[in-house]
């Protein structure tokens, strides 16, 4: 497999966003031939179309593709004074963005349950978070998605998760359970807080959420008990694919609400990027 196809899926893997830049055709004389690749990321770039002006520019543009919506693009190089190369001939580029569409799932457990839930996650387009203070609670094997962290203070860790973040709490500990829903909750930053439980354990931590000061809002925000409704079984492997289920309905009815006019105008504008 080609070095670059490699780097592009590593990167996919990881959800960080790139563009691959391709030199689509060559006229006359210029730096690389045809099919040559480069891969730009916000902080990085890999290989190389050849260098100098040429690929600073390149660079630029992929950089500002980045922060946009637009789709592939094909833009001409004059090899002349304008970009102070004298090859003399020009090169087209094919700009192909990639954003992969990863989610952050933070999951705090690794019981019976939490393992059936791991198991699911692992077959979605997310990256798992997956945390427990007890080291010998994870499976042997974790899905290629999943980055394992055992942390006695695992409170903390909710802390560092960033904005947007879906989090689903199962761990050994009732008390733990409430420390991070408590944690959770005390801040509206997260897509979702999801604690498994039943409802008497639900109005017993609506109690005990109260006496925390957590707003009335964020503690009505909160699911539980976990998994989409119609789903009644209990068995770990009902509770992971009714939890996944929910987590994708609301996930995708918040992507349905997206600005369609701010999509357009950010392909317009780039479109219409000149050099």
């Amino acid at each position: 497999m080609a070095d670059w196809l490699n780097a592009l899926l590593d990167l996919d893997a990881r959800g960080v966003p790139a563009v691959l830049v391709t030199v689509a055709s060559v006229d006359g004389s210029a730096p690389r031939e045809a099919g040559a690749k480069m891969i730009v990321t916000g902080d990085a770039t890999l290989h190389t179309i050849g260098g100098g002006e040429l690929e600073f520019q390149a660079i630029a543009i992929a950089r500002r593709l980045l922060g946009g919506r637009g789709g592939p693009s094909l833009r001409r190089f004059p090899l002349g004074p304008s970009l102070g190369q004298c090859c003399g001939g020009s090169v087209t580029l094919l700009f192909e963005p990639r954003r992969p569409e990863h989610f952050t799932v933070a999951l705090f457990g690794a019981g019976h349950v939490g393992r059936a839930v791991a198991a699911v996650f692992g077959t979605l387009n997310c990256q798992l978070r997956w945390f427990d203070p007890r080291p010998d609670a994870f499976p042997d094997i974790v899905p290629p998605n999943a980055s394992v962290e055992v942390t006695a203070t695992p409170e903390r860790e909710v802390d560092a998760l960033p904005d947007g973040a879906w989090l689903l709490i199962m761990t050994h500990s009732h008390q733990l359970d409430l420390s991070l829903t408590a944690r959770a909750l005390r801040k509206d930053r997260f897509s979702y807080v999801g604690l498994i439980g039943s409802d008497t354990k639900r109005a017993r931590f609506e109690k005990r959420l109260r006496e925390l000061d957590i707003p009335e809002a964020r503690i009505k925000a909160l699911a539980c008990p976990i998994g989409i409704e119609g789903i009644s079984g209990k068995q770990p492997g009902e509770i992971a694919i009714a939890a996944a289920a929910d987590i994708l309905r609301r996930r995708e009815a918040g992507l349905a609400r997206l600005p369609v006019r701010d999509a357009l105008e950010d392909s317009a504008e780039i479109a219409t990027e000149g050099l």
